[in-house]
């Protein structure tokens, strides 16, 4: 009865040790990591979804980013990105889809977009450390992007649409229409894969989303204003031109679908080198 009542406190003892052991080597990984940032860049291709395109990677353009990506651990960071992409569209380019050709709209923008993320590695990961030289991660966070849509009109010249307020936006006609800030908020998502070539450099391979919430980025979203023979003093003809370029559609029709936000993505590999730095840690 003795031994047996002896068992299990040893039993919970050992247990304890055991937990101990796994805390202590846990503080002692932690104790030798030491912190350190990276810098990166990006190249890859860009592009859109929204109402004048629903494919993915269609119409791709060029797309360029500086990234500054401060390591915390082997398995957080913490990354500010600066990002130069291009987006386009064209209803000629969907030659089956009917809506799109009666409707005959096309828009290119530049966007520009600071973010700042916290990405999360589903391995532990160090450059420099030969236990660690490749994981698959996912980030999050938050993105301020500008982006100015524009078209070319019938003398070939390329024309701001904004400021054209293409569905009657800042007319009398439409009070409750204002025109779309070009200045916005979106949601970063996205992931990728990092290996380790040597002890300062890495390669990034990565594909992200940006949740926006306009439905301006192609400056397509409601209803046509007023026809073009209805003669609205504050609605101009460039307006009427570059609203409805092939002058088939009548006032309200539909134009786009509110419903859905636009999305902008990009795919893209980075090169990034960890800078020397002067970081607090103990070496063992």
């Amino acid at each position: 009865m003795i031994m047996k009542s002896l068992i299990t406190p040893v039993q919970n003892i050992k247990i304890l040790l055991i937990l101990i052991a796994f805390i202590a080597l846990g503080f002692n990984a932690n104790a030798q990591y030491k912190e350190n940032t990276e810098i990166g860049f990006m190249g890859g291709v860009s592009y859109y979804l929204g109402d004048l395109n629903t494919t993915h990677f269609n119409s791709s353009s060029v797309a360029a980013g500086v990234i500054v990506r401060k390591n915390i651990d082997r398995r957080f960071s913490y990354k500010a990105e600066l990002l130069y992409l291009n987006i386009s569209a064209d209803d000629k380019n969907n030659p089956t889809d009917t809506i799109a050709i009666d409707r005959g709209l096309h828009f290119k923008s530049p966007v520009y977009e600071l973010s700042g993320q916290l990405e999360f590695n589903f391995l532990p990961f160090e450059t420099g450390n030969a236990l660690y030289t490749w994981t698959p991660f996912v980030y999050t966070g938050i993105s301020l992007f500008h982006f100015n849509p524009k078209a070319e009109n019938k003398d070939g010249i390329w024309v701001n649409l904004q400021e054209l307020g293409t569905e009657g936006q800042g007319s009398t006609t439409f009070p409750d229409r204002t025109k779309y800030p070009l200045m916005q908020v979106a949601i970063p998502l996205g992931g990728g894969l990092k290996i380790a070539v040597n002890p300062s450099f890495s390669i990034i391979f990565e594909y992200g989303v940006r949740k926006t919430f306009t439905d301006y980025l192609d400056d397509v979203s409601t209803t046509y204003p007023e026809g073009v023979n209805s003669n609205v003093a504050d609605i101009s003809n460039a307006t009427y031109e570059m609203s409805d370029p092939t002058g088939t559609h009548t006032a309200g029709e539909q134009r786009g679908n509110p419903d859905k936000k636009d999305w902008y993505s990009f795919a893209g590999i980075t090169l990034s080198f960890k800078l020397n730095n002067n970081t607090k840690g103990c070496d063992y």
